[in-house]
C-alpha cells in the first residue's frame, strides 16, 4: 500500500461502554462553563483560556479555530486536565454526561481519559515513539484502561489499524517505516482504542500533503458517522472546518469571539474578528489578486489589553471596546457572539454594519440592515468552497 492509499475499511465490533441515564436525555454530552486555564510563567500568571463555554451534542462536529496562539490547544488539553506542571484550571467546570471532571482527583480522571475523551496529538511525525512498534503503543491503552490481556490488545491494535486502512501486520512496524499519512491514522487508530465518546483531533492534517489531508478528514468523517463519535477539531485552517463540522468556535487570544452553526458563522460573520480572518483565507471566487490581512500581531498574554481583547486589530472598534469586556449575546439561529457591536438586549439578527458604527460614533441613530450587507462591510466572503 502507498502513501496515498486508503485500504477498504474493516468492520470493527465496539466496546460499548454504558452510560448512567440523566434526567434529560436530550442533555449536552460535554458542558464547558467559564473555563479559565492560567500559566505560571516567570513570575507571572497567564490566563491563556479565560472563561471559555460551549455544549458538544453526542455525535456531533465541533471545529475550534483561531490565530496560533488563541487557546485552542490549551482549551481541548483543559477538558481532560494534560496540561504542564506550570498550568492548572483557576476557574469554571467541565461536564462530562453530568458529571465535572475538573474537581475529580488526578485518579479518579483517569477513569475519564481514553475511555470516554481522547485525543489525536498534534504532530503525528513525533507523536509516536520512534523505538517501540506501533501495534504496541496503540495495544498499551487497551491494557491500562480496559484491563485487557496483552493477546487481546494486540488483536484489537491489528483490528484498529484495519479500521483506519492499515493492514493489520503492519503494526509490527516501527514508525519510521510508515508514511506521515499512516502515522497520523495510527495516531487515530490509538485515540479509538478505548472507544470513547469524545474524540479530539489537534491539529490532524498538519505537515501532510493535500491528498493525505483529504483522506484523514474522509477518515474522520467517516469514523465519526459509523461509529457515533462527537468529535472537537482543532485547527488554524478553516477549510477543514467547512468540510467537517456542523459548528465552529472562534477564539482569539483566550476568549471565544463567536460560536455556532459553521454555515452561519462563515456567510455571515457578526464578529469582526471572524470577518477578518474568513477575508484573509483563499476563496476561489473572490476577485482578487492578495488576500486581505489582520494589522498588528495577537496580543502578549501576560499583559492583555483591557477591555475587547481584539480592540487594537479591530477595523470598528469603538471606545467602549478599550475599556468593557463584552457581553455574549445569543442570536435565535444559535450563534453567539461576544462584541459591542451586539450589545446584550438587543434584537438577535441584526449585524451592525460599517456606516452604523459611524453613526453610533457620531451619536446618531442607525437603521438595520442586512447580514450579508454587513458581511460584505467587514470583508468577509461568500459561502466557502468545501
Amino acid at each position: 500500500m502507498t502513501a496515498y492509499e486508503i485500504a477498504p475499511p474493516r468492520a470493527v465490533k465496539r466496546r460499548v461502554h454504558e452510560l448512567p441515564k440523566l434526567a434529560d436525555p436530550n442533555a449536552p454530552l460535554l458542558v464547558v462553563d467559564n473555563l479559565t486555564t492560567t500559566f505560571s510563567l516567570e513570575g507571572a500568571s497567564v490566563s491563556a483560556v479565560a472563561g471559555v463555554s460551549f455544549r458538544l451534542n453526542d455525535g456531533e462536529a465541533l471545529g475550534i479555530a483561531g490565530e496560533s496562539g488563541c487557546g485552542k490547544t490549551t482549551t481541548a488539553l483543559s477538558l481532560i486536565r494534560l496540561l504542564p506542571p506550570n498550568g492548572r484550571i483557576t476557574a469554571g467546570s467541565v461536564s462530562f454526561h453530568g458529571t465535572d471532571l475538573v474537581t475529580k482527583s488526578e485518579l479518579a480522571l483517569l477513569r475519564y481519559r481514553w475511555r470516554e475523551i481522547s485525543i489525536v496529538f498534534q504532530g503525528a511525525m513525533n507523536a509516536l515513539n520512534p523505538v517501540r512498534r506501533v501495534g504496541e503503543q496503540i495495544a498499551e491503552p487497551i491494557e491500562l484502561r480496559l484491563g485487557e490481556t496483552r493477546e487481546a490488545s494486540g488483536r484489537r491494535a491489528r483490528e484498529l489499524l484495519e479500521l483506519v486502512g492499515i493492514p493489520g501486520q503492519r503494526a509490527q512496524a516501527y514508525p519510521h517505516e510508515l508514511s506521515g499519512g499512516m502515522r497520523q491514522r495510527a495516531m487515530i487508530a490509538m485515540a479509538l482504542a478505548c472507544d470513547p465518546k469524545i474524540v479530539i483531533g489537534d491539529e490532524p492534517t498538519t505537515a501532510l500533503d493535500v491528498m493525505v489531508q483529504a483522506q484523514i478528514l474522509e477518515l474522520l468523517e467517516r469514523l465519526r458517522r459509523d461509529l457515533g463519535l462527537a468529535l472537537i477539531l482543532i485547527t488554524h485552517d478553516l477549510s477543514v472546518i467547512a468540510e467537517t463540522c456542523e459548528r465552529t468556535m472562534v477564539m482569539y487570544a483566550g476568549r471565544v469571539a463567536e460560536e455556532g452553526p459553521v454555515r452561519r458563522i462563515f456567510t455571515a460573520p457578526r464578529h469582526p474578528y471572524t470577518a477578518k480572518l474568513l477575508s484573509a483565507f483563499p476563496n476561489i471566487h473572490a476577485d482578487r489578486r492578495t488576500l486581505d490581512t489582520i494589522p498588528g500581531l495577537p496580543p502578549d498574554l501576560r499583559e492583555p489589553p483591557t477591555g475587547c481583547r481584539f480592540h487594537p486589530r479591530c477595523p470598528v472598534a469603538m471606545a467602549v471596546c478599550k475599556d468593557v469586556v463584552p457581553p455574549e449575546v445569543v442570536f435565535p439561529d444559535g450563534v453567539r457572539v461576544a462584541c459591542h457591536l451586539h450589545p446584550a438586549g438587543t434584537n438577535g439578527g441584526i449585524v451592525a454594519t460599517m456606516e452604523s458604527i459611524a453613526a453610533r460614533r457620531s451619536g446618531m441613530a442607525s437603521a438595520p440592515v442586512s447580514e450579508g450587507t454587513a458581511a460584505a462591510a467587514m470583508g468577509a466572503p461568500g459561502t466557502p468552497t468545501t
